[in-house]
């Protein structure tokens, strides 16, 4: 039994005495413990060494004391399973030096063997659990299909993903294979993560929002519910878009248990959207950490009383920035164990 299970009341939608709080990216760059670590190893080297990722996911428990722990891993995990080779370079990020741009290359793309390929990850949620010691719950994620064909094809980040984006206007029958087998990789990973032991899921739609609606319904949601069909019988899953506030309405009909919002929609927009009834989780800027702590404070206090403090899980509006100083990360998750209505 977990010591701290309000994360997942909230995720169930229970009335809770307040709500829980997290932060995306919360083991990461920002902390002095995160940064020794990378100054010794490289990134998929953490990635890929149970003990590391395991180290790296508990150090914010430790340090900040969230509700709930995400796993340390990244959503580049999945294509480099499927045969892609992938390249992360620190200040840098993602670089794929191969994109796939025809049907040919594809078609060489596989739904590999998720224990041979990706046995590391259930290794380090398995090593996790042993360290969190039911403190607090696990969350495990994956990129959405979407996300990963972006990086995919463009062959490295951007601020349009104009490349994968014409690859899908102008070979739709080789962009929706791609898509698929990254849908099916990725269920059966997630999958595998649930039985290793994470307690809940989510879905990170990064790109998401460099689509039209019509274009967004095409080439992601339909791939993201396939995934939530998938795993709703077996776990919570959240599904976060960032930009995607135009898709809320239709996410909310799904079986997901709650939905990410980012900073760009306020909360009384997300609850109308959203029909009212559906755990939201958000939608703090990242950005707004550098404020004074006193406001800060005052801030998360007023964004859950916007959003209300049932169904709903205080997090950030997309990852934590590496600048922000840890004693306002702590600030942050003080504020919410401070609030009572």
């Amino acid at each position: 039994m977990l010591k701290n299970d309000l994360f997942l009341r909230a995720l169930k939608g229970d009335t809770v005495e307040r709500p829980p709080v997290w932060m995306m990216r919360q083991a990461g760059r920002y902390l002095p413990e995160f940064r020794a670590l990378r100054d010794k190893y490289d990134f998929f080297t953490r990635c890929e060494t149970p003990e590391l990722a395991a180290e790296i996911t508990v150090q914010p428990i430790r340090i900040v004391k969230p509700d709930a722990a995400i796993l340390f891993s990244d959503i580049l995990v999945v294509p480099r399973a499927m045969g892609i080779h992938v390249e992360l370079k620190d200040n840098l990020g993602p670089i794929i030096p191969n994109p796939i741009r025809t049907a040919e290359q594809v078609n060489q793309v596989f739904v590999p063997n998720i224990h041979e390929t990706l046995g590391y990850v259930m290794d380090a949620v398995k090593l996790t659990k042993e360290m969190l010691n039911d403190e607090v719950p696990l969350i495990g994620f994956a990129g959405s299909p979407w996300t990963i064909f972006c990086y995919a094809v463009e062959g490295k980040g951007s601020k349009s993903f104009d490349t994968a984006k014409g690859f899908c206007f102008s070979n739709p029958v080789a962009a929706h294979l791609l898509l698929q087998k990254i849908t099916d990789t990725t269920i059966l990973y997630l999958k595998e993560k649930v039985k290793a032991g994470c307690n809940a899921i989510q879905i990170f739609d990064s790109w998401g929002g460099m689509l039209s609606p019509a274009d967004y319904q095409e080439f992601s949601w339909q791939y993201i519910n396939q995934i939530v069909e998938a795993l709703a019988e077996e776990t919570e899953v959240i599904v976060f878009g960032k930009g995607c506030w135009f898709a809320l309405n239709d996410m909310a009909k799904s079986k997901a248990s709650a939905l990410g919002v980012d900073w760009t929609c306020s909360p009384r927009n997300a609850r109308y959207l959203t029909g009212g009834d559906i755990t939201l989780q958000g939608n703090f800027d990242p950005s707004r950490l550098l404020s004074p702590i006193p406001t800060i404070k005052k801030m998360v206090h007023e964004m859950i009383d916007e959003f209300g403090k049932d169904k709903y899980i205080v997090n950030l509006g997309h990852g934590i920035l590496p600048n922000i100083p840890v004693d306002h990360a702590k600030a942050f998750v003080e504020a919410v164990k401070e609030y009572q209505k």
